[in-house]
């Protein structure tokens, strides 16, 4: 009778940790998908300042979280997660005013995708592998995630963009960067490029930006990981993701804010600040913030190698679908049968990767 008590007390937990696992990976895509669109009337120029915005919004959100959670240890390793993931950040304007946001997006998602599956699955950079119960689904499940990303390249929006590259985009258009609507142009040593250089320095920056934004959550995982060893620096650290937010969060804005006044000092004391994108700017920093607590959760319900499949591809079609529903930017009877094979394709690689745990 003790045993079977356990037994189904072990499948009710298991249970409860799936339902949380799987509605945060849904919270998480859904507002990666939204976070830009409070911006998307707004001008935020070469992006440097709104940046800022966003990362001072999102370490508001962090240090609400570390209140809640009754200010655990402070883990300075987590916050070097934070800084990898700002100063790939920082490359999206380049990337954007050099190969476009459809090409741009779809590399940088792609190795985001594939960086930070492979690292928990393989256990790269020091952090132990995780183990799913069916490992072949997992691996369907991360290379449709992939195909999906593809599919949104042939994605095409009607919204003229201020963007140097006159590419197609599948989610908001150039504008969540550089916004159509009053603009005007930004002269910078990316406007001094070859074509040639230009594709060449683009794909480059969007391949780094991939790598950093998926190996982001490493320094988190590695100190779980090690926190359960004897004798190790970080031996009995919590195993509760959510307790690293503002550490991690923390590496963000004081990373942004370095790079903020550098360019302040590279532009002589006289940069593009933008006072319409602040607030804006700031309730996309609270949307994106929200989505990687989340994210944070998922990590620790589903494990890294379930959730970073589902929550790396779901976004893109979320913001196809403000861009259809909404700003009615993405028309015509072939975008919408992009987007219908997107989302089977999104949602088979999502039941792929959710069964391969189950």
């Amino acid at each position: 009778m003790n045993n079977w008590r356990a037994n189904n007390s072990s499948v009710n937990n298991s249970g409860t940790d799936l339902t949380i696992g799987f509605t945060s990976s849904a919270i998480a895509v859904f507002l990666f998908g939204t976070n830009f669109v409070p911006v998307k009337k707004f001008d935020t120029g070469d992006g440097m300042f709104f940046q800022w915005i966003l990362c001072a919004a999102i370490w508001i959100v962090s240090l609400v979280v570390n209140l809640i959670r009754n200010s655990p240890r402070f883990w300075p390793l987590a916050m070097v997660g934070g800084c990898v993931w700002a100063t790939g950040n920082i490359t999206v304007v380049p990337i954007v005013k050099t190969i476009g946001l459809g090409l741009g997006l779809l590399i940088w998602a792609s190795f985001n995708l594939l960086t930070g599956w492979a690292s928990s699955r393989f256990g790269w950079f020091g952090i132990d592998p995780e183990e799913v119960s069916k490992p072949i689904l997992n691996y369907i499940g991360a290379g449709l995630s992939v195909l999906s990303t593809i599919i949104f390249l042939f994605v095409k929006s009607e919204v003229q963009s201020s963007s140097v590259s006159s590419e197609a985009t599948p989610l908001l258009n150039e504008s969540s960067v550089n916004n159509s609507e009053n603009t005007y142009s930004d002269a910078s040593w990316v406007d001094s490029l070859s074509p040639v250089r230009k594709r060449v320095i683009g794909c480059t920056l969007a391949v780094v930006a991939g790598i950093f934004y998926g190996s982001s959550f490493v320094p988190v995982l590695y100190i779980k990981d090690h926190g359960r060893r004897n004798g190790t620096l970080y031996t009995g650290a919590s195993q509760f993701d959510l307790d690293y937010v503002f550490a991690h969060f923390s590496g963000i804005f004081l990373t942004s804010t370095i790079y903020f006044l550098i360019y302040c000092a590279v532009m002589k004391n006289k940069p593009k600040v933008y006072p319409e994108v602040i607030m804006p700017g700031f309730v996309s920093g609270v949307l994106w913030a929200i989505a990687n607590c989340c994210w944070f959760l998922a990590n620790r319900y589903l494990s890294a190698v379930v959730s970073f499949p589902i929550i790396t591809a779901g976004p893109g079609f979320i913001a196809a679908m403000w861009g259809v529903l909404v700003f009615n930017e993405i028309k015509g009877l072939k975008n919408y049968l992009l987007l219908s094979i997107a989302f089977c394709v999104i949602l088979a690689g999502s039941l792929s990767t959710a069964f391969s745990k189950i």
